[in-house]
């Protein structure tokens, strides 16, 4: 049996990702613009959304896949903070929050960004008191 290429492995690596972003986007209940929006794609890329929930692997972008790493953290953090209450932790992303002026952690990333995935992350690893 021989070993993945590198370049093969990194393929498979990115499906996995993709497959695992796009579960915890159904999870959380986000709309598809919102989804767009926390992965840094345009409205009208809306096939490679598609395209990442068949399991085809992620764009070979820095941004993106940053961009996936903060929400799998997001996530991981969730977890963390609520082991008991899987349903609260799903949708905390979608409930306002007076930390993000009454917005939601989603709606602070798509208007905030980049800046607004660090400001969701720096706020629940705060909560989590590291």
């Amino acid at each position: 049996m021989s070993a993945a290429q590198p370049s093969e492995t990194h393929t498979i690596d990115r499906a996995e990702l993709a497959k695992m972003v796009t579960t915890l986007f159904a999870h959380w209940q986000l709309s598809t613009e919102e989804q767009l929006a926390l992965l840094g794609l345009s409205i009208a890329n809306r096939a490679a959304l598609a395209r990442y929930r068949k399991g085809q692997p992620l764009a070979q972008s820095r941004d993106l896949l940053d961009r996936v790493g903060i929400l799998l953290g997001i996530h991981k953090s969730l977890r963390l903070l609520f082991p008991h209450n899987r349903e609260l932790a799903y949708a905390w992303m979608t409930q306002h929050n007076k930390a993000f002026e009454g917005m939601t952690p989603a709606e602070t990333i798509k208007q905030w960004g980049f800046n607004g995935l660090f400001m969701v992350r720096a706020y629940l690893d705060r909560a989590r008191g590291q």
